[in-house]
């Protein structure tokens, strides 16, 4: 894969993040808080500018009680 790829990759998870949360009403702050991630950082995975590793999906998938598996781009 490349540059290209990866990046879109990046950007479907952030969009499948942002759909979750807007699903459930949450806001960015409250989601970070459930997931015990900083805030910035959530924010930064949500627009796509930083991909979130293996436990951090899992967390921010816990917070918005949905798998991982639904927000990862198949």
């Amino acid at each position: 894969m490349g540059i290209r790829e990866d990046k879109k990759i990046i950007l479907e998870t952030a969009n499948k993040i942002k759909e979750a949360r807007e699903s459930k009403g949450l806001t960015q702050a409250e989601v970070a808080k459930k997931a015990g991630i900083h805030s910035n950082s959530y924010a930064k995975i949500e627009r796509g500018v930083s991909s979130p590793k293996g436990v951090s999906l899992t967390k921010i998938a816990k917070a918005l009680g949905i798998k991982a598996s639904e927000i990862l781009p198949v």
